[in-house]
Parts: C-alpha cells; sequence; structure tokens
C-alpha cells in the first residue's frame, strides 16, 4: 500500500481512539454525577460519605469539560493529507499529554493519602476523610485511564514509524 494512503488510515484510527478514549472519561464522568449527585442530596452533611460524593461531583464536573473538549478536538474525518512528521509530532504530543496527565494521576493519589492522613487532626475530619477517598478514586480511575489509554495509542507510534523511508 502507498505511503499516503496508509497514513491517512493510521491517522484517522489515531483520532478514533482518541475520540473513544473521550467518550470513555465522559461515561465516567456521567455515571459519578449521576450516582454522587443522588447521594450527596441524601446524606447527612457531617458525614464523610457526604463529602466523598460532593468530591465525585466537583470532580466529575471537571471531567466532564474536559472529556467535551477532548471530543470536539478529535477529528477522525479530517486528518487525511497529514505529512508524516505532522503525524509523528501529532502521536508525540498526545503521548505526552497522557505521560504528564499519568503523573499528576500519581499527585492525585498522595494528595487522597494526606487528606485521609489530615483527617485525624483537623477540625472538620469527615470532611477530610470523605475528600480523601474521593480524590483517591478518582486519581486512581484516571491513573488506570491514563496509563491504559497511553498503552493502545502507542501502538500507532510504530505504524507511523514503520512508514517512514
Amino acid at each position: 500500500m502507498p505511503v499516503a494512503p496508509a497514513l491517512d488510515l493510521i491517522n484517522q484510527a489515531r483520532e478514533l481512539l482518541a475520540e473513544h478514549g473521550m467518550a470513555v472519561l465522559g461515561a465516567w464522568a456521567l455515571l459519578n454525577l449521576v450516582v454522587s449527585g443522588y447521594h450527596v442530596a441524601r446524606i447527612d452533611v457531617r458525614t464523610a460519605t457526604h463529602h466523598f460524593h460532593l468530591m465525585n461531583v466537583a470532580w466529575n464536573v471537571v471531567n466532564t469539560l474536559i472529556a467535551v473538549w477532548g471530543l470536539l478536538q478529535a477529528h477522525p474525518q479530517q486528518v487525511a493529507g497529514l505529512t508524516l512528521p505532522e503525524s509523528l509530532a501529532a502521536q508525540t504530543h498526545f503521548e505526552n499529554v497522557l505521560l504528564l496527565n499519568a503523573g499528576l494521576d500519581v499527585g492525585y493519589l498522595a494528595i487522597g493519602r494526606w487528606l485521609q492522613g489530615r483527617a485525624a487532626t483537623a477540625e472538620r475530619p469527615e470532611r477530610m476523610a470523605g475528600y480523601g477517598r474521593s480524590v483517591l478514586l478518582q486519581g486512581g480511575f484516571l491513573l488506570l485511564f491514563d496509563l491504559g489509554f497511553y498503552a493502545v495509542y502507542h501502538q500507532y507510534a510504530a505504524q507511523l514509524l514503520a512508514l517512514a523511508p
């Protein structure tokens, strides 16, 4: 197969994968908004569980915005004609974003543990404990999501490099 059609197919597949990844993030966010939104309105505000669900709602408003932005940025039908250097640059850029996000996710896990530890001496321990649990859950999901997404997305790098002269 000539390079141009093969390159167009790879680029389209990469963009479709990015689009699907953002759909997964959006589905996670909407699930959290529905479940935690339901519970936050029905659980006593003086409990760690209330603060867990409250943080989940706040966190997933942001995840929803990121997912919508990502879906709007993916253009599977508009990547035809990218050159190999442009394709490699796009591949590298998105991989770097995923790796940066994974590093941030590790930071979220550390913050979640810190919040849980701080609960023992906090003025409102239920808030710190609930927030900590939520940040651990969300950070853990995002770490798995970003690393898994990177592993799948990185397969296109080898395909692009195979087209290099």
